[in-house]
């Protein structure tokens, strides 16, 4: 009776229609027309009389969302332009415009500027506002710092999101799911992140409580548009750090579309100032492009192709670590014999067919197809010396002396196969999103793994009677199986009676794999309340259950045999992590000085069972291969975000979070989970010298708790076995001067660069406070049988040159 009642519920909400507000997609370039056109960078597209608005990218291009009940007028404006007003009908739908605007003389004009209202717990980020943003590792993800994430490495791109590890991050690109490599053990393997920011049209991100269409992670949705160029466009650029390139082009009818971009990246100068000395060689290179053709009027196909491949080559030569007290200063020496060499390939392709039978509906069939190839191969030996240092710094009392032995030789090969379908309907005040899709996954993973280590004549660990290694660990195993997955997912808008705004998503998600034969369903929910009081807010709800079904390192168990070899084996018994949203979220929209702020605050609980623990080593996880804990994260993050200085985005962040775990049968109750960040202070500045403009400063400052981590002996982890690492602080500041066509004469000048369009010059200080942060631990036992955590530290201050030439 409850499933009938239920279904008829679900069934009216499908059906009703309630005569509200609907939604017109407003979209076009901005020029100005004074004898020459151009676009009208920044210039600001607002709908009069509310706050809702967007500005204008680079090349004039605007796009953005808006509510109509019956007409409403949309406001052009350029500082020196005269405004141009659009009336918009409630049932205009899609609307392109291309608006002229013309130059005024003798009049003083006001920037208008706005900041989207949101119904949901994605936030959009505007990557032309935020401008250029301090970073080692190139990529887009250090934008997300603006929604609080956490991440605690110079090399990597990967992030933590309240409580959750790297694994629980969903990312796509053009609704299509990417994958991360399996094997990937240390920030400096991993190279490039899979998004290749010149490509980029639009990003969004939640932190929780997202949406039935995304997929079955339990933390975060990094949802990524690629664009569509609008014309002829390229750039060039290069730093210490690497280079890129992108060129994007359009037909002259607009039916064909075509983006490419190349990206090199080495991070041998930075691993320059590592405590580990040595000859590191790294190629990182990228290629993506993005293609698409509107073949019918009703039909376009569009594909995205990518190819991959890190090559990683590290030959350390020795080490010497300071760490311990003022009072009691310790040193720790190594020399090394060995080298590693690691090599990561993948390729990655997809089409979509998109048709549009109606104005309203889109339907599309996508495919896609990605293949990894990783291998990891090091034999590492090293000679080290753990001693006291005295009053000046010298060395005076050995406290362990002995060697070690790291050697693997690791490979995986994986490929994953997909086809779904999509499709969008959108009604008069509701959009209705579905989709089904069918996936393949091909696994084969060879892992030998051993470590030997010897401390004061003894191997470890020492047994009188038989010779065993520190660490060993063997594989040689397949995994195929099938995923299918669907959902469904319906929005209302409703317009109330005193004007104030209500929106309601619901949807549910299913998911079925025939590894370990387990069907797992996901209702999701959200509701907005926008308030028509005299200040602007907005208040929302999330909730839902979600799951995370496993892919394949979590359902890696081991086995131990008599000799203590240790053997992989997949656990087909494993069931899918499974987790309850509880967010409450409100923003408050200010203006100071006439520019636009927005002051967000959100609760968050989740708490969860049929938990995979387990252990982090820079950014390698390990599981325990089966559910075998209960966990929660709880918290608060306060999000101030608007233009600080005109034109121009900033931020503050700060996060408070638990997130805890209960072990079955270890007695010990709750302790800090692995990624446990119980504070997150970050911020972006930008600002430009008054008399000079187009000099731009850009300061970026995290400052988070310490990680916990534990010994390697301890059976249990206990608050008081818990140690935490230092809190990781870091400044990175960087100053740009852009050189535009039509503001310089001398570029101006340039006839044989014809199609020059602006050039960026810019000089960034990475750890700008010269603080080494910590990565890791390596634990060495001394001649008192005590087990020392050795420090490894990340990168010091660096500095970088980068230059970016625009072209169209």
């Amino acid at each position: 009776m409850m499933r009938r009642l239920l279904f008829f519920i679900l069934l009216l909400f499908l059906t009703i229609e309630v005569s509200v507000a609907a939604t017109v997609h407003l979209y076009g370039y901005v020029y100005t027309d004074n004898g020459k056109i151009e676009p009208a960078e920044q210039a600001d597209i607002i709908v009069k009389g509310t706050t809702t608005g967007t500005t204008a990218r680079a090349d004039g291009y605007y796009d953005f969302l808006f509510e109509v009940t019956d007409t409403a007028t949309v406001e052009y404006s350029y500082s020196g332009y005269i405004p141009f007003f659009l009336k918009v009908k409630a049932d205009d739908g899609n609307i392109e415009k291309r608006v002229y605007l013309q130059k005024i003389t003798n009049l003083q004009s006001v920037q208008v500027e706005a900041i989207a209202k949101t119904d949901g717990t994605n936030k959009t980020i505007d990557l032309a506002k935020l401008g250029v943003i301090p970073n080692a590792t190139g990529g887009i993800e250090n934008a997300l710092i603006t929604q609080g994430i956490i991440t605690a490495n110079d090399f990597s791109s990967q992030y933590s999101v309240r409580g959750g590890n790297y694994d629980e991050n969903s990312v796509y690109v053009n609704n299509i799911e990417i994958y991360r490599p399996q094997l990937i053990q240390s920030g400096q393997q991993e190279g490039l992140s899979f998004i290749n920011p010149d490509l980029v049209e639009s990003v969004s991100f939640s932190a929780g409580g997202f949406d039935a269409k995304y997929g079955d992670k339990m933390a975060s949705v990094l949802d990524i548009e690629y664009k569509k160029p609008k014309g002829l466009e390229a750039s060039v650029s290069a730093s210490l750090l690497g280079a890129t390139a992108h060129f994007g082009q359009a037909s002259k009818n607009g039916k064909f579309t075509q983006i490419h971009g190349i990206r090199y990246k080495s991070s041998n100068y930075l691993l320059g100032s590592l405590e580990t000395e040595g000859t590191y060689n790294q190629q990182f290179v990228d290629y993506q492009g993005y293609l698409t053709y509107h073949f019918l009027p009703k039909w376009e196909i569009a594909v995205l192709g990518n190819f991959s491949q890190n090559k990683y080559v590290n030959i350390p030569e020795s080490q010497t670590t300071t760490y311990g007290t003022y009072l009691a200063p310790t040193t720790f020496r190594v020399f090394f014999d060995g080298e590693e060499k690691d090599l990561f390939q993948t390729i990655f392709g997809a089409a979509t067919l998109t048709y549009s039978p109606l104005k309203a509906m889109d339907l599309s069939l996508i495919t896609s197809a990605y293949t990894t190839r990783e291998s990891v191969n090091y034999d590492i030996s090293g000679e080290y010396w753990l001693g006291e240092l005295d009053e000046e710094g010298n060395e005076s009392n050995t406290l362990g002396v002995g060697a070690y032995q790291n050697y693997a030789r690791d490979l995986l090969k994986a490929t994953v196969m997909n086809i779904s379908h999509r499709g969008n309907y959108n009604l008069k005040n509701q959009r209705i999103d579905w989709g089904v899709g069918l996936q393949r996954e091909l696994i084969n993973d060879k892992t030998n793994e051993f470590q030997t280590r010897d401390s004061a004549g003894y191997s470890m660990p020492y047994r009188p009677d038989e010779l065993t290694l520190y660490y060993n660990l063997y594989s040689d195993d397949d995994m195929s199986s099938y995923r299918t997955q669907g959902f469904v997912q319906d929005k209302w808008k409703i317009s109330l009676a005193d004007k104030s705004l209500l929106t309601i998503t619901g949807g549910v998600r299913a998911n079925y794999w025939t590894f370990n034969h387990e069907l797992i369903v996901s209702p999701r929910a959200t509701v907005a309340y926008f308030p028509n009081w005299k200040h602007e807010f907005g208040f929302r709800f999330s909730t839902g259950l979600y799951y995370q079904s496993p892919f394949y390192k979590e359902v890696r168990d081991t086995i131990t045999d008599a000799y203590n070899n240790v053997t992989v084996r997949l656990n087909d018994h494993i069931k899918a992590q499974r987790s309850v949203h509880l967010v409450l979220g409100s923003d408050y929209y200010f203006k100071i000085s006439n520019r636009p702020f927005r002051f967000t605050t959100e609760l968050f609980y989740k708490p969860a069972d049929r938990i995979i623990s387990y252990t982090v080593d820079n950014v390698k996880i390990i599981y325990a291969g089966e559910n075998n804990a209960k966990a929660y994260a709880a918290g608060i993050d306060f999000k101030l975000f608007g233009a600080l200085v005109p034109g121009t985005d900033s931020w503050i962040n700060l996060s408070l979070m638990r997130a805890k775990e209960d072990i079955e049968g270890d007695d010990v109750g709750y302790v800090s989970r692995p990624n446990e960040q119980r504070y997150n202070f970050s911020m972006f500045f930008q600002d430009y010298f008054p008399l000079f403009p187009k000099y731009k400063f850009h300061l970026k400052a995290i400052l988070a708790d310490g990680l916990p981590f534990w010994a390697p002996n301890a059976s249990t982890h206990t608050d008081e076995n818990t140690n935490r690492s230092k809190a990781y602080r870091r400044v990175d500041i960087g100053v740009s001067r852009s050189f535009v066509k039509g503001d310089i004469k001398w570029l101006d000048k340039t006839h044989i660069f014809g199609a020059l369009k602006s050039i960026d010059i810019g000089l960034e200080v990475f750890n700008l406070l010269d603080i080494r942060n910590i990565a890791s631990y390596y634990w060495v036992t001394d001649i008192y049988g005590r087990q020392n955590a050795i420090p490894n530290r990340l990168t010091g201050r660096q500095f970088n040159v980068k230059l970016t030439v625009n072209f169209w």
